[in-house]
């Protein structure tokens, strides 16, 4: 059954409008009588019949309820240096997809993309509507957050002071990843920051290290491109966690 973002929710129905209706009326050229299924970002997911199309919204009527377990019991984060656009689409889809709880751009030293007011509040609301469409696709029931695109001094301010803070670095030659996860808790938040294509100066990691308590890891003998490490590291933490595999 085709999936949808639930506008508003009533005891009984629930209401379609605004780019969800239009999907559902236009592309998917559905009608009355036809079943679908709602989500509303906290968990529960709806099967509904469609009730009523009208000019502006669509009414569908709930049928039951469940709360599937699909989500991850680890919340995991991706602090993604800002690169290039493709590439965070990339991770901001696949990183949805593995079950990411959120993504935090951030502007890094060597970021080759530098992005401020207007339109880098355009490109969260581009990004947010890929996590939208890639929670649709992979049975989602609550959509990763993509936070507004900030700076190393406001990284604390977004996530919970247990989070336990890692930053994949290249030049990491003693402590592995997988050492690490050992001596972490899967009931505690992870932030995982990722470096731009030209990766972190050793004085950004070093002021992780300080001010956010991150560790160092390294995540073998290969240099991984920015978009591939995102979602390897992502994969590791998750699957430690017993979230994937």
């Amino acid at each position: 059954m085709n999936r949808f973002k639930i506008t508003e929710l009533g005891r009984d129905v629930f209401w379609l409008r605004d780019a969800e209706r239009e999907h559902l009326v236009r592309v998917l050229r559905l009608s009355p009588g036809d079943l679908v299924v709602g989500y509303d970002n906290t968990g529960r997911e709806y099967t509904s019949v469609i009730d009523t199309i009208e000019d502006k919204s669509v009414t569908c009527r709930i049928l039951s309820t469940d709360q599937p377990d699909v989500e991850a019991h680890t919340s995991v984060f991706v602090v993604a240096g800002l690169s290039k656009g493709e590439k965070m689409e990339w991770v901001i889809q696949k990183g949805t997809e593995l079950g990411m709880a959120g993504l935090i751009p951030l502007r890094a030293k060597r970021s080759i993309v530098h992005i401020e007011g207007k339109k880098a509040q355009d490109r969260v609301l581009r990004w947010q509507k890929i996590a939208s469409e890639a929670s649709k696709q992979s049975h989602r029931v609550q959509e990763p957050e993509i936070f507004e695109v900030c700076d190393w001094k406001d990284l604390k301010k977004h996530l919970p002071e247990n989070t336990q803070w890692l930053i994949p670095y290249e030049e990491e030659k003693t402590q592995r990843l997988t050492t690490v996860l050992g001596t972490m808790k899967a009931e505690h938040p992870t932030a995982i920051i990722i470096g731009p294509e030209g990766g972190f100066e050793e004085t950004e990691v070093a002021w992780a290290q300080e001010n956010l308590g991150a560790q160092s890891v390294s995540l073998g003998p290969r240099i991984l491109r920015t978009e591939t490490a995102a979602v390897a590291t992502l994969t590791l933490v998750l699957g430690h966690f017993g979230d994937i595999g």
